[in-house]
């Protein structure tokens, strides 16, 4: 049975999972190899950076965004340190990745797990476009394109094509994923309906501008560099995890036809991001730390809102589904 999604998904069969049988392409050397300590299997090598074709896309974000901010952090994050400025560091990038990735761009606009208020859905979508990740458009959906293409050729970042790839290189090579898919936005007509996302997709670059203003303005470079930088470094990481160690690293409860694992360390680290495999056997869900102990922080900002009024139409996994995709799993085990 699979999860009720907004795309249907389609499923990597076993072969493509535990076996050699790979389409290889022109950058491809057709010798497979697993991730270190664990059972997923590197199926495509990919091309060499100086090899490869780099469109506008690809330079704006790799080289503009990415090798920009972490070389940045190199140069002047401890010439710039102070305590007071890491906490701020660690309260800001918590805050904005919490309620604009986690909350917003993930639960509430990629997967429509529960309504909000349109001010307080711009809102909290607002603070995604301070996380640098990409405005809405562009996050739900390369994400999702992954849902629907999970741990398969199309899949724009499974760890198939290696850690690193699915980790954040995946972001060097926006012209591939977007060969993977002709037009990006075809599953985000949604969103693209409404002026406020149209708004920030043509504006997205002056927002993160302005964002560098302010943050210069209040109290100059140092803390441009902490409360800029090194916070995006950071939560940038803890996003990228959830992309690469949990579909390597962890266990799985359900049997979701796909490389997803639950990873307590990610969970702890992103927000409740990390019990993966959870959120791909129930992607409706906006509860992904199904037990008790399964720490999930954006799960319980969710509730809260819930609570006082503001978050309606929340779905989560009733026990009747859980047990249906349970009884998947143990069919599968049996000869």
């Amino acid at each position: 049975m699979a999860s009720a999604g907004i795309f249907p998904k389609v499923s990597p069969t076993p072969s493509m999972l535990n076996s050699s049988n790979w389409h290889h392409d022109d950058h491809d050397d057709g010798n497979a190899n697993n991730i270190v300590m664990s059972d997923v299997v590197v199926k495509r090598k990919n091309r060499a950076y100086w090899l490869r074709k780099w469109g506008p896309s690809d330079l704006i974000i790799s080289i503009g965004l990415m090798v920009h901010v972490h070389v940045m952090c190199l140069l002047y994050a401890w010439s710039t340190f102070s305590w007071s400025r890491f906490w701020m560091t660690i309260c800001l990038g918590n805050a904005i990745t919490l309620f604009g990735i986690s909350v917003s761009y993930h639960r509430n606009l990629a997967h429509r797990a529960f309504h909000l208020p349109k001010w307080l859905e711009y809102l909290f979508a607002y603070c995604g476009v301070l996380a640098i990740q990409g405005e809405p458009m562009f996050w739900v959906s390369i994400h999702r394109q992954h849902h629907q293409f999970v741990d398969t050729e199309q899949d724009p970042h499974s760890p198939i094509e290696g850690f690193w790839f699915s980790h954040m290189t995946w972001l060097f090579d926006i012209s591939y994923v977007k060969h993977k898919r002709q037009d990006l936005r075809i599953n985000v007509r949604d969103l693209e309906k409404q002026f406020f996302y149209r708004f920030l997709r043509r504006t997205y670059f002056i927002h993160l501008f302005l964002h560098g203003v302010v943050l210069f303005w209040w109290r100059g470079f140092p803390m441009l560099v902490w409360g800029l930088y090194v916070r995006t470094v950071l939560t940038y990481h803890g996003t990228f995890l959830v992309n690469s160690a949990c579909h390597i690293w962890g266990y799985q409860t359900w049997d979701t036809q796909d490389l997803s694992k639950n990873n307590w360390l990610v969970a702890l680290i992103a927000f409740g991001e990390g019990w993966h495999n959870n959120h791909h056997a129930f992607e409706f869900s906006a509860r992904h730390g199904h037990e008790w102990w399964q720490f999930d922080l954006g799960w319980y900002v969710i509730k809260v809102l819930e609570l006082v009024g503001l978050a309606t139409h929340v779905k989560v996994p009733s026990e009747a589904q859980k047990i249906r995709r349970m009884a998947l799993k143990n069919e599968a085990k049996c000869p």
